[in-house]
């Protein structure tokens, strides 16, 4: 099996340098239609799915193998090999923004820059690390999830995504986390929201740009200035979008910020 049926890779855009664009949890590739077209025209756009979400082949999903985000990264090592991209830039969003940062540690001559958009090197607040939840709310929240899938689902979009003027984008949302495996979206969740990846963080080597909302349920400001400090060459970009999707509820102000950067 080859790499572009694996993960559904899609390929577009012009232009010599290239972009890889990874979702985050319970989305697929999709999502990044908002922003796409505003780098099109100079760019060469890679988008893949994880295995396990959209039209990946889901047949290729092991949880050995992806019970630690260092799985997916080495599918993203993998997939930038096999294509022969030429150091792209990684714009990783939430979930995939650790990803990225841990391809890069292993692997750097690999990539030029990370956009980090939405990042949580770790979840649960550990002593002075803010990470915005204790233990108990994440068991909560993991047992909602084994309990009723569609019914947190429903419950969490509202919540992860924001701006409750804006009902539509919950509601995208939703949609994405419905059409996953259920049982897939649980194990990815437990991997996601138990890992700590802090220790890598130092070790980046490459530019990085962390772009945060301005208002975060999954996602405090205080993580945002944490991983500044921590990652050697980081710029970060606070937006004044809210919601922990900017590229679904702001993409203009997104783009306007990784272009400036770029």
């Amino acid at each position: 099996m080859t790499v572009r049926d694996k993960h559904n890779v899609r390929i577009f855009g012009q232009g010599e340098r290239e972009l890889v664009f990874m979702h985050g949890f319970g989305c697929d590739q999709n999502v990044w239609r908002h922003m796409t077209p505003a780098f099109e025209d100079a760019y060469r756009i890679v988008q893949f799915d994880h295995v396990g979400a959209g039209q990946s082949d889901l047949a290729q999903y092991d949880e050995r193998k992806y019970a630690s985000l260092q799985g997916y990264a080495d599918d993203l090592i993998t997939v930038v090999r096999e294509l022969g991209l030429r150091q792209p830039v990684v714009i990783g969003h939430s979930v995939s923004a650790m990803i990225a940062v841990l391809a890069a540690v292993r692997e750097p001559a690999l990539f030029s820059r990370l956009v980090l958009l939405g990042p949580s090197p770790c979840y649960l607040n550990d002593g002075d690390y803010p990470g915005g939840f204790e233990r108990k709310d994440i068991d909560d929240l993991l047992a909602a999830m084994d309990s009723n899938f569609f019914g947190w689902s429903g419950m969490m979009a509202p919540v992860i995504m924001g701006n409750a003027e804006r009902p539509e984008l919950a509601g995208e949302l939703n949609d994405n986390f419905c059409r996953t495996n259920p049982a897939i979206a649980r194990h990815f969740a437990r991997v996601t929201f138990l890992s700590d990846s802090r220790e890598a963080l130092a070790q980046l080597t490459i530019p990085s740009l962390i772009v945060q909302c301005s208002s975060d349920a999954l996602v405090p400001l205080a993580v945002g200035d944490y991983l500044h400090r921590q990652l050697p060459d980081s710029t970060l970009s606070v937006l004044t979008a809210s919601g922990h999707c900017p590229h679904m509820s702001n993409p203009a102000e997104t783009v306007a910020v990784i272009k400036g950067w770029l």
